[in-house]
């Protein structure tokens, strides 16, 4: 990421952080709106700087040093670049210095009559500077550019985003980009809406790749917070986003598209009310394919498994797995318990996993011990995991032996 050292002048002179809002005081002095206005409020009636007494407490906004601040976001820290003055006079058009304000972006994005080139442009601009600068990321952020892609996204025809896919995959690159944890509220507020809804689950459906990735993050994303639970509980009732996100599985045509669309799932399994939804769609088998065909710990294994473990407490979920008797499933997960170049991460869901499959199954249990199971159980006992995966660790040697024992009682 370039960092990008603030020039003195575009720092607000109380709270030294770069001016969002830069307003100008009767004195001349130019300080950022939130912080002059919580100096007043709290009784000063002075000049912050030159200590003056205020005759009149009138905020004037100071639009150039707005716009010479945007200019240096959106030119980068090039120290040969000189900055111009807005050009105010009435033959500025749209190859004035006007034409790269950040305001003005936000008003391309904005409007109908925009094509969807100019609008591709814009996106590219607003990523770059998202990406690239911290400084630019709080600009956009502060001027409300995240709610401007959730509208864009959303709330315009399907139909025109899905024909110009690029459009919308740059839009949903950019909103991933601006810290969507912390616009929760927005989010939730533009999804539980029902035009919008469908929104998403068409776009899960019928969207490219790089689609597909950004509403997994974004669906992660969500999945993370407690604030958001209604909504991860209306998306994971949904038979639709899941009927999505198991074909986007099954289709196996890109890895990355996999690990995001598991993770995605994880977090929708992870309400208690969602699991036996996602049982009925499919869920289970296609993470226990989704395992079967990747063998490490560090694409998103972890996550599948941690949401297998989920699903099997519910009885549905044990019938489901017991139907599908594979050997090659045992084989996995006893990998999976201790896997050395991993830092044991879903060896709390392996072992529970086969603990469930094993109480009940004398087959599961020979495909265990015969895939070795017992020496991996014992190297994840010594090893550095946590008191979860030791437990369960222990839980399933105990039961292998007293089964054992029993078989040789018969004998």
């Amino acid at each position: 990421m370039v960092e990008m050292s603030i020039p003195h002048l575009f720092r607000c002179p109380i709270s030294l952080d770069l001016f969002i809002d830069p307003v100008t005081l009767c004195t001349g002095q130019t300080y950022d709106r939130c912080s002059i206005q919580k100096w007043l409020e709290d009784g000063n009636l002075t000049c912050p700087v030159t200590m003056q007494p205020l005759h009149d407490t009138t905020l004037v906004p100071n639009h150039t040093l707005r716009h010479l601040i945007e200019q240096w976001i959106l030119k980068g820290p090039d120290p040969n670049h000189q900055l111009k003055q807005p050009n105010t006079g009435r033959n500025s058009g749209p190859n004035s210095d006007m034409e790269l304000s950040l305001t003005t972006l936000k008003c391309l994005l904005q409007s109908k009559s925009a094509t969807s080139d100019a609008k591709i442009d814009v996106l590219k601009k607003v990523r770059s500077l998202s990406i690239e600068s911290d400084v630019g990321r709080a600009c956009l952020i502060q001027l409300g550019f995240f709610p401007l892609l959730l509208e864009l996204i959303f709330q315009s025809p399907n139909a025109f985003l899905l024909c110009n896919q690029e459009l919308l995959e740059l839009s949903l690159e950019c909103l991933l980009t601006l810290s969507p944890s912390s616009h929760l509220d927005s989010l939730g507020e533009v999804l539980t809406r029902d035009h919008n809804f469908a929104s998403l689950v068409l776009f899960l459906g019928r969207g490219n790749a790089k689609i597909k990735i950004s509403l997994c993050h974004l669906l992660e994303t969500i999945a993370m917070s407690e604030s958001t639970e209604a909504l991860i509980i209306k998306i994971g009732q949904s038979p639709r986003v899941m009927q999505s996100l198991v074909s986007i599985l099954d289709t196996k045509t890109d890895l990355l598209v996999s690990d995001a669309c598991v993770r995605a799932i994880n977090g929708l399994c992870h309400p208690m009310v969602n699991r036996e939804n996602a049982i009925k769609e499919g869920v289970m088998h296609s993470l226990v394919q989704f395992l079967l065909n990747t063998y490490n710990a560090k694409n998103a294994s972890p996550k599948a498994l941690a949401a297998v473990d989920w699903l099997l407490e519910l009885e549905i979920g044990k019938k489901n797995i017991a139907k599908l008797r594979d050997n090659n499933l045992i084989k996995v997960l006893v990998k999976h318990i201790f896997m050395v170049s991993s830092e044991n991460e879903g060896s709390e869901y392996a072992a529970s996993i086969l603990l469930t499959m094993c109480r009940d199954s004398s087959w599961a249990r020979g495909k265990a011990v015969h895939a070795g199971v017992v020496t991996q159980l014992l190297f994840l006992i010594q090893s550095q995991c946590n008191s979860r995966a030791k437990t369960k660790a222990r839980a399933l040697l105990m039961l292998l032996r007293s089964k054992c024992r029993r078989c040789d009682q018969k004998m």
